[in-house]
């Protein structure tokens, strides 16, 4: 039983550079943009947005649609982007295992 002893010793330490990552990775942050970099997301890696820039100029009372379209476009981009940073970051932690519940 000396190998069940290291495998869970091995998986304690996964566990502490896992949570040592995600404190890492919620002070990351991506960018994207929307309508020509008229608005941008920024958003860190626990998928949170933690910025959001609208230029003037994109602000049209007249056209408020087009606004909210650009304000989700840049979001989801920024969420897309975050997710990718956090997988590609737990992929180089895990070795590339597909390890259910981590991601």
């Amino acid at each position: 039983m000396k190998g069940m002893g290291n495998m869970m010793k091995q998986a304690q330490q996964l566990q502490a550079k896992m949570m040592k990552m995600q404190e890492e990775l919620g002070k990351k942050t991506v960018e994207a943009a929307a309508g020509g970099g008229m608005v941008k997301a920024v958003a860190n890696g626990k998928q949170q947005i933690v910025s959001i820039t609208i230029e003037k100029e994109v602000v049209d009372p007249e056209d408020v649609e087009m606004l909210q379209d650009l304000i989700l476009a840049a979001v989801n981009d920024a969420l897309t982007k975050s997710q990718e940073m956090v997988s590609s970051e737990m992929g180089k932690l895990t070795g590339g295992l597909n390890i259910p519940g981590l991601m």
